[in-house]
């Protein structure tokens, strides 16, 4: 388990062109969680945030079919929901010992979240407050991080398990899983629908073809320490490389890592990582509180400081209306980037 400040209007012109030529009906890069994040032309930078009700380890924001954004908080044991027109929470409680770590909603407002301190994916139906758990088979493991395919199937990692879950959720939820080694963490789908999932702890990608069940690797080098993965809408895969400060671009058809880019601050642990409706990369570095976006085409990079520090980022999303949220696991702070 892991443990409104403005900067300068300028926006590239190829960036501009880029966003405006894109189609917000473009492949669900960098989420898989059945929203198509959407593009924002006219980024300015601007940084807003709002604390959280239990800021108790919040982390791992997801959009809602809703517009509205749902997060974890992980040792406070529940779900929360921001009201993005009314910018209020509402908190739902979760089973005793469920600890919830990621968490997504799917095209019905079905929220489910990956139940960490029990070995348990959970679903929260948001209109009747119901919680239902399903037990992994190992009955532990670390449940972590979550992604659903458009078929309804769920896949996730089980961190300490070093294992890949997968959970049918117009089935009777039972959980098939798969070994595999190197504490896998964040994961996607590429859009063949193999699993990609990071391996940190091998220095490794892990990719799974659910329809074999069989399991292959790409290295991403020595004390890469691979973290978080996201799908751009062209197809490639972005992830983030937290031993090295670097993110990478990997080529999921040739099974390689084809370009890497060291980030502005250096080795800053890069941890979060996502790709908008235009293609736009973001990535953040949780030592320095900045996020990173990279223009793939040009290699441009803007970094958005934040308004405020110790902020803790370990996961972040853009919604359908290309605006990123992000949450701020040590400061218990909300925060969007328009």
């Amino acid at each position: 388990m892991d443990s409104g400040h403005n900067s300068p209007p300028f926006i590239h012109p190829t960036i501009l062109f880029l966003l405006a030529t894109v189609p917000l009906a473009a492949f669900a890069g960098g989420s898989n969680y059945g929203i198509t994040p959407g593009a924002h032309p006219n980024l300015a930078g601007k940084v807003s945030e709002w604390p959280v009700p239990t800021p108790r380890f919040a982390r791992d924001p997801a959009p809602g079919p809703d517009g509205n954004i749902y997060i974890s908080v992980m040792s406070g044991n529940k779900v929360a929901r921001f009201d993005v027109k009314t910018r209020t929470f509402r908190e739902w409680e979760l089973p005793s010992g469920h600890r919830p770590h990621g968490l997504l909603v799917d095209k019905q407002g079905i929220v489910w979240t990956t139940g960490n301190g029990n070995g348990t994916i959970g679903r929260l139906d948001p209109a009747t407050g119901k919680v239902t758990e399903y037990q992994t088979p190992s009955r532990g493991g670390g449940p972590h991080t979550l992604v659903i395919a458009d078929d309804g199937v769920i896949w996730f990692t089980l961190q300490s398990g070093d294992k890949i879950g997968r959970l049918d959720t117009r089935g009777n939820g039972q959980i098939t899983e798969y070994k595999t080694s190197g504490g896998p963490y964040g994961l996607a789908l590429d859009k063949a629908g193999n699993v990609w999932f990071c391996r940190m702890g091998d220095d490794k990608l892990g990719k799974l073809d659910p329809k074999t069940g069989q399991m292959s690797e790409v290295s991403t080098g020595s004390r890469s320490r691979p973290r978080r993965i996201a799908t751009a809408p062209d197809g490639m895969l972005w992830v983030a490389l937290y031993g090295n400060g670097k993110l990478a671009k990997i080529d999921p058809a040739a099974m390689k890592v084809v370009k890497e880019y060291q980030l502005p601050a250096g080795d800053a642990g890069p941890y979060a990582v996502t790709v908008d409706g235009g293609g736009m990369v973001w990535v953040n570095e949780i030592n320095t509180d900045t996020v990173v976006r990279l223009n793939p085409v040009t290699g441009e990079m803007r970094v958005v400081p934040l308004p405020s520090k110790n902020a803790g980022i370990r996961k972040m999303i853009v919604d359908a209306r290309g605006k990123l949220w992000y949450m701020g696991s040590h400061n218990g702070r909300l925060g969007m980037v328009e």
